[in-house]
């Protein structure tokens, strides 16, 4: 773990310095110098692949909000989310954003969900999606929408922010003692987890009815999906060998194709995990986080309770599985995948790389830069091995105004089909559509990962770019959040 300062990036100005930075690190990042305008440039160029056409190789991750209403609808908040999706140019829209297929599901009581009484709420965001994309593109030819399925098992939080209501696939020796969970907390029976298959079955249905043309069947960030690829300790029919640890995935799917003939299905995975950090209490003081430390593990080796993970050194990465599991997804004809990394829960700085820390986080335990590159670094090597696979890459925000340089040499070079944006869709969703149209980026516009849009979540408030984004700038919102922030 570096204790070096770590160089902001906002105070480089040329690529070339961020080149020479990125070197100084040891990392490889691929940057071109030059950006490509129109069908010159590697980001607008189609793609077609196993009967999926997508319009250019700019993706939209889904960006949970936090900002619906008690009952599941979205309100005026997550109407104007869903309009900077469509003003970002992409052409696949990766979900929306994590939309619950049950109340119980639900990671938090403003989570959207997917039922009857919230068919024209979903309807209407779909609408305002393509209207703003028709306005910033001139046309809605090749744009490929999404909605994400998603059950948030060990973190759900369906009624209040501050009462936990995990459901759980098996005990965790770490993670249950964050959630202070008893020993003889119980977990999901194979029952029940039939019946929430069933739950995604119908919300798939109902995507295809409401014009949606994919769903993902979210395996990543420690949600439920993901936790069933780490349930090696289960006993059961869902737990144990990676045949029963992916039923879950295939009785899904199996579910879907009898259901909705024609519906595309994605997966979000986190292709690679650590155990969990915490801030290092040594420097931890007067309200001010520690860096990351990785929390004690050494009577947990062989580590057991993770994937894409060295069971041995479970700090490290092992990809051993996760190309098992590509290569499950080529057998069920799933063509979309959309590669992260870890938890927001437990290891941010491998999930979302930033130099400032959300609340209940802590202060990044190495240059966010080596976050980027892993992920990366493991995005192209699946690439190459499932070269059928239409892959999306994560973590480009942090690379801040050289975003634009890295996305088109990484599509340029192959290491990844799309590039996908998270956290920059929120303050500047067009900046690879301006960068593609020879516009000058909008360096104030910029996200500087500041990690509002995590914290505020973490306080009941809605996520947003506060520090940028007038809509949150200017609103209660922000007096609310910066009051819930002086009480950390």
């Amino acid at each position: 773990m570096s204790t070096l300062p770590i160089l902001r990036l906002g105070t480089v100005k040329e690529v070339a310095g961020f080149q020479e930075h990125v070197h100084s690190l040891g990392l490889n990042i691929p940057c071109d110098g030059e950006l490509l305008r129109g069908s010159d440039s590697p980001l607008r160029g189609p793609l077609a692949r196993g009967g999926i056409k997508i319009g250019n190789r700019i993706a939209v991750h889904p960006m949970e909000g936090w900002d619906g209403a008690a009952d599941g609808n979205p309100s005026e908040h997550t109407i104007h989310r869903w309009k900077n999706f469509g003003r970002s140019g992409g052409k696949l829209i990766w979900g929306g954003e994590a939309v619950a297929v049950s109340h119980e599901g639900r990671a938090n009581p403003n989570q959207l969900v997917i039922a009857r009484h919230t068919r024209e709420g979903l309807v209407g965001l779909r609408k305002a999606l393509v209207e703003e994309h028709r306005r910033t593109t001139g046309s809605d030819e090749g744009l490929f929408i999404g909605l994400q399925l998603t059950h948030s098992g060990r973190y759900c939080r369906p009624n209040a922010h501050d009462r936990p209501e995990p459901r759980i696939l098996y005990h965790h020796p770490i993670l249950d003692g964050k959630l202070r969970l008893p020993r003889d907390y119980p977990i999901l029976t194979d029952g029940e987890i039939r019946a929430i298959i069933e739950e995604f079955h119908r919300a798939a249905r109902m995507a295809i009815e409401l014009g949606f043309d994919f769903v993902d069947i979210k395996h990543c960030h420690g949600y439920l999906g993901h936790e069933f690829l780490s349930a090696h300790t289960r006993e059961g029919q869902y737990g144990g060998s990676f045949e029963n640890r992916t039923r879950f995935l295939r009785e899904v799917v199996q579910g879907i194709r009898s259901i909705s003939a024609g519906l595309a299905i994605g997966v979000r995975l986190s292709a690679f995990d650590t155990v969990p950090f915490r801030p290092d209490p040594s420097q931890t003081a007067n309200g001010k986080l520690g860096p990351g430390i990785p929390e004690s593990h050494d009577n947990l080796i062989p580590y057991r309770w993770g994937f894409g993970v060295n069971s041995l050194h479970p700090t490290e990465a092992n990809l051993t599985e996760t190309i098992r599991f590509l290569s499950l997804l080529e057998e069920l004809e799933i063509r979309l995948v959309n590669i992260t990394a870890g938890s927001p829960y437990y290891n941010p700085h491998i999930q979302r790389p930033a130099l400032y820390p959300p609340s209940d986080g802590y202060q990044p335990p190495e240059d966010p830069l080596v976050g980027v590159a892993l992920q990366m670094k493991v995005t192209r090597e699946l690439k190459q091995r499932f070269p059928n696979l239409i892959i999306v890459g994560t973590a480009y925000s942090y690379l801040q105004d050289f975003l634009p340089n890295v996305a088109q040499a990484a599509v340029r070079e192959e290491w990844t089909d799309l590039v996908g944006l998270g956290r920059m869709v929120l303050t500047y969703p067009e900046i690879l559509w301006d960068a593609t149209e020879g516009n000058e980026i909008q360096h104030k516009r910029v996200c500087r990962t500041f990690s509002d849009c995590t914290t505020a979540p973490r306080k009941g408030l809605p996520s947003g770019c506060y520090p940028l984004d007038s809509y949150y700038k200017s609103s209660e919102l922000a007096e609310r959040l910066k009051v819930a922030k002086a009480k950390r």
